[in-house]
C-alpha cells in the first residue's frame, strides 16, 4: 500500500469513528426534569382578628372571627361568643377555643365559625352611651358580610356573657341555639344592686334574662355551671325556668378550669343545632 493510499485510509476511519461519536451524542437522551409544581395553599388561618368602629359603643372594638381548621370560612353557620366581666374578644382564644373547635370538628361535629367582639356591663346599655346590644344585633351583620359570613343563628356566653346571650336572644327571636356556662344571673334586685353595674332596679330588671325566659323565641338553652359556683342558685332558677335541652350543673367552680372543660361540649351542642 503507498503512503498516500495509507494517510487516506486512515482519514477516512478518523471521519467515521467522528461521525459515529457525534451521531451517539446526538442520540443520547436528555434526561427528563419535571416542572416544579406549584406549592400548595396554605389551610385557612383558623383565628382572625381586626379592629372595627362600633358607632353603638362609641369606641374601636376587635372582632375575632375563630373557624375549624381547613374549613373556608366562607359561609359557614355562625355562633356569637360573649365573653365574661374582665376579658375581651381575643380571651376565647387564650381558653384554647380555637384548638377546641377544631377537635370537635374533627371528630364529627358539623363545622361552624364562632364570632367574638369586644363587650362591657353585660352586654347592654346602662349609661346611655355604650350600649353592646345595639352593637351586635345592628352593626354586627354588617361586618360579618364583608367577612362572607351571614348573621349569627346561636350564641354562647361565659359569665357576664351568659347574660349577654340570653339579652340577645330576646331581640333574636329566630335563634336554633343558645349556650350559658356559668351565667351571671341574678335572683333580685340586692343582688344585682351589689355588682355596681346597673343604674336602678327598674333598668336590670328590664334586661335581667331571669325576669324575661318567656322571650327567649324557639332557641334550644343548654346551661353549665359548676356547683361552687357563686351564681350555681341562679343557674339552678334559669334551668327550672327555661327546661332547657341540656343543663349539666357538677363539680366545679367559677373559673377558668371549669370553662375549659366544658368548652368541648358546649361546642358540640352548638353546633349539632346550627347543623
Amino acid at each position: 500500500m503507498t503512503r498516500r493510499g495509507l494517510l487516506l485510509g486512515g482519514l477516512a476511519v478518523c471521519t467515521s469513528v467522528a461521525a459515529c461519536g457525534a451521531q451517539e451524542r446526538e442520540q443520547v437522551p436528555v434526561p427528563y426534569v419535571p416542572a416544579t409544581p406549584d406549592p400548595p395553599a396554605p389551610p385557612p388561618v383558623p383565628v382572625s382578628a381586626r379592629r372595627v368602629y362600633s358607632a353603638a359603643r362609641g369606641s374601636e372594638v376587635d372582632l375575632v372571627v375563630i373557624a375549624p381548621e381547613g374549613v373556608p370560612i366562607a359561609g359557614l353557620p355562625v355562633c356569637l361568643a360573649l365573653h365574661g366581666k374582665g376579658s375581651n374578644a381575643r380571651g376565647f382564644a387564650d381558653l384554647g377555643v380555637p384548638a377546641m373547635l377544631s377537635e370537635v370538628v374533627d371528630a364529627g361535629t358539623p363545622p361552624f365559625a364562632l364570632v367574638a367582639l369586644d363587650g362591657a356591663h353585660y352586654w347592654v346599655d346602662v349609661d346611655g352611651g355604650d350600649d353592646p346590644l345595639r352593637m351586635l344585633v345592628d352593626e354586627l351583620p354588617g361586618w360579618l358580610a364583608d367577612t362572607e359570613l351571614g348573621a349569627p343563628a346561636a350564641a354562647l356566653g361565659i359569665s357576664m356573657g351568659a347574660f349577654g346571650a340570653l339579652r340577645y336572644a330576646r331581640e333574636q327571636r329566630d335563634m336554633k341555639a343558645i349556650a350559658a356556662c356559668s351565667p351571671a344571673l341574678f335572683v333580685d334586685w340586692p343582688d344585682a344592686e351589689a355588682r355596681e353595674v346597673f343604674a336602678n332596679e327598674s333598668q336590670w330588671e328590664s334586661h335581667e334574662p331571669l325576669r324575661h325566659t318567656a322571650e327567649l323565641g324557639r332557641a334550644e338553652i343548654g346551661v353549665w355551671c359548676g356547683e361552687d359556683d357563686p351564681f350555681a342558685g341562679a343557674a339552678r332558677k334559669l334551668v327550672q325556668a327555661t327546661t332547657p335541652a341540656r343543663a349539666e350543673i357538677g363539680p366545679g367552680e367559677h373559673d377558668e378550669s371549669y370553662w375549659t372543660s366544658a368548652m368541648p361540649e358546649i361546642l358540640r351542642f352548638v353546633g349539632a343545632r346550627l347543623a
